[in-house]
């Protein structure tokens, strides 16, 4: 069984567990992340200590599943507590990002703007013209949208390196070829 897994996951006082028919709900007043629980792990839940403790029902070759699950569910658990963030930044002359009604525009370089509408669960602010904050409550969901923020245009090896990274992103900027007179 790997490390992961045998830890409890310890559970918050604002924080409600409830298990019924095969999922996992994590409630905090009116937010709900709910989980479905592979057949093969045993979960119990201890309401005195709010630790939940996981097994496998039976000897199966899925612990790797195990340990995963442990980590999904902890990850629902803090995120609840606090909001995971993952922050962009833009670089590149005349590129904008700003917010209205709810949709995310993108001014990246195309002869076109870029309309991102933004998904249930997440918050995402500009505080200014060239970063784009994302935060929520659900692990996943932040690092899927930051991920396809930073598709739409990814950062150069060659020239600037201009495009969408991520704040801590290292880009090795590459020589390129130049043209002989």
């Amino acid at each position: 069984m790997s490390r992961i897994a045998k830890k409890p996951i310890i559970v918050l006082k604002d924080i409600i567990i409830k298990i019924k028919n095969n999922y996992i709900y994590c409630i905090k007043k009116k937010l709900i992340i709910k989980n479905k629980v592979p057949n093969f792990i045993d979960i119990k839940f201890d309401k005195k200590n709010r630790l939940i403790n996981l097994k496998l029902k039976k000897w199966s070759n899925k612990l790797n599943i195990l340990g995963t699950f442990r980590s999904i569910i902890n990850n629902n658990i803090i995120g609840l507590n606090k909001n995971f963030i993952k922050k962009l930044v833009l670089i590149g002359i005349g590129y904008k990002a700003y917010i209205v009604n709810n949709i995310l525009n993108l001014n990246i370089g195309f002869s076109h703007i870029i309309n991102y509408k933004i998904p249930n669960g997440i918050n995402i602010i500009c505080p200014s013209f060239t970063e784009i904050v994302i935060k929520g409550y659900d692990k996943q969901m932040v690092g899927q949208v930051a991920a396809r923020i930073r598709s739409y245009r990814p950062p150069e090896n060659y020239r600037k390196g201009k495009g969408i990274r991520y704040i801590d992103e290292f880009v090795s900027i590459k020589e390129y070829k130049k043209k002989i007179k």
